[in-house]
């Protein structure tokens, strides 16, 4: 390998043919983006971060196509029998071509008098968790690490997704119901980018964190303010309006690359949970 402030054979593996960490002396500008462009015949996500505060003390996460493999609004508006149009909309928002509050209401409004048990249906029967999220958790929480799952979806499925996974917190949109139907409403005020950020520098200010000291996650475009406002802001699988302004970035690994990034080896994982 060609010198780049050190050998890049002189580092040592965090998981073995997994995890490979290296340490610089220097990052010349270009570094990351001739790193991946050397990578990029390879299912091989390249990042370059600063070794100050890499383990971090808060993990805020959003929940849909990050924290789980679906987005919960296209299933509820599949059972609705909206889905494709539902879906068409969702992608556009994720990737910053609609503004997400109008968005969701638009979505939202699909919804109109569906049962509200269909809400639970969804969840046992369509609703599965990204792999190496339990993971995460339980090994942030070990190492005293607050987990938030904050989310632009919806309080049932949040309130599931994070008493399952082992968050300490979840916020998300609450969906009107009425007469067990949905109204089709969404209630105010809705979480969006804005809450997200908020609600990340409401903790760091309840519990001492600086900002440097938190690790954000996410996929979606409303989720950007969020991952610039963390030390360390990740993009997971992310759309591409999202790649294009976030630097780090896990394109093939699952959630466990959120703890190779702040150096945890395989062997720190928790176990037994």
């Amino acid at each position: 390998m060609e010198k780049l402030g050190a050998e890049l054979d002189t580092g040592h593996w965090l998981s073995e043919k997994t995890a490979w960490q290296v340490e610089f002396d220097k990052t010349p500008d270009g570094a990351l983006q001739a790193l991946r462009k050397k990578t990029a015949k390879w299912p091989v996500d390249v990042n370059i971060l600063t070794a100050a505060n890499q383990r971090k003390k808060l993990l805020v996460a959003d929940m849909d196509s990050t924290m789980i493999e679906q987005e919960c609004i296209d299933e509820l508006a599949d059972a609705a029998g909206a889905g494709d149009r539902v879906k068409a909309i969702t992608a556009r928002a994720m990737n910053g071509e609609l503004d997400f509050e109008d968005a969701l209401r638009e979505r939202v409004a699909a919804l109109k008098d569906l049962p509200s048990g269909v809400i639970g249906e969804v969840i046992s029967n369509r609703i599965t968790f990204m792999p190496g999220g339990r993971d995460l958790i339980a090994t942030m929480r070990q190492n005293n690490t607050y987990c938030a799952l904050i989310s632009g979806g919806f309080t049932h499925f949040t309130a599931y997704v994070g008493a399952e996974l082992g968050f300490h917190e979840h916020q998300a949109n609450e969906l009107v119901i009425q007469n067990n139907l949905l109204t089709g409403e969404v209630a105010s005020p809705i979480l969006g980018r804005d809450a997200k950020v908020a609600a990340l520098q409401r903790i760091t200010r309840d519990f001492g964190f600086s900002s440097d000291e938190a690790i954000a996650v996410g996929d979606g475009a409303n989720d950007i303010p969020m991952l610039h406002a963390a030390g360390m802001g990740v993009a997971l699988h992310a759309k591409s309006a999202v790649k294009q302004q976030v630097d780090i970035q896990i394109d093939h690994g699952d959630l466990t690359a959120l703890l190779y990034l702040q150096g945890f080896t395989r062997d720190e994982f928790a176990r037994n949970h």
